[in-house]
């Protein structure tokens, strides 16, 4: 379990990141992979999970595919996962071809084109994501874009994922 103050304790860069009035849990909505296999969020329990709603069409959203990346890079999958999906039209070898056209190759492929995860998430707006806790719920969100992967994100989250453990 998050504290609400270890969520609240966040550097300036993470402003867009708002913590959640209680922690709810994720709906059962599911996105598919690079081989079009589908997967539901309570896949990712056990660990927290940064799940990212971009499309190639947002200017902020591709702005930060690579901030993404680099976060990803800084901590191990076992304990965090960056899970960007793309809610645009693009199909899953788009995106990929995509993510690493802009410095994002090392993130996971996900597509959503039916937009059902903006829709089951009630997010209106890109870039959105949302801080999934290792119980499958949302503690933070982040409507716009943030600096995920400035020296004081990455030991933000670092300390969430040790936290918990």
């Amino acid at each position: 379990m998050i504290h609400s103050s270890t969520v609240h304790a966040k550097p300036p860069e993470l402003a867009a990141l708002e913590p959640a009035k209680a922690a709810i849990a994720v709906p059962a909505v599911a996105f598919s992979d690079a081989l079009g296999n589908r997967h539901l969020l309570s896949a990712y329990r056990g660990r927290f999970v940064l799940l990212n709603l971009w499309a190639t069409w947002c200017g902020p959203c591709v702005k930060e595919l690579p901030a993404l990346a680099r976060l990803q890079a800084a901590i191990p999958v076992r304990e965090f996962m960056v899970v960007p999906v793309n809610v645009g039209r693009s199909s899953a070898a788009e995106t990929a071809q995509f993510l690493k056209a802009h410095g994002a190759a090392n993130l996971p492929v996900n597509t959503d084109s039916s937009v059902v995860l903006m829709q089951g998430l009630h997010a209106y707006g890109l870039p959105a994501t949302v801080l999934i806790d290792p119980q499958g719920r949302e503690v933070a969100r982040a409507e716009g874009p943030a600096e995920w992967d400035t020296p004081a994100a990455i030991a933000y989250f670092k300390a969430l994922v040790h936290a918990a453990s």
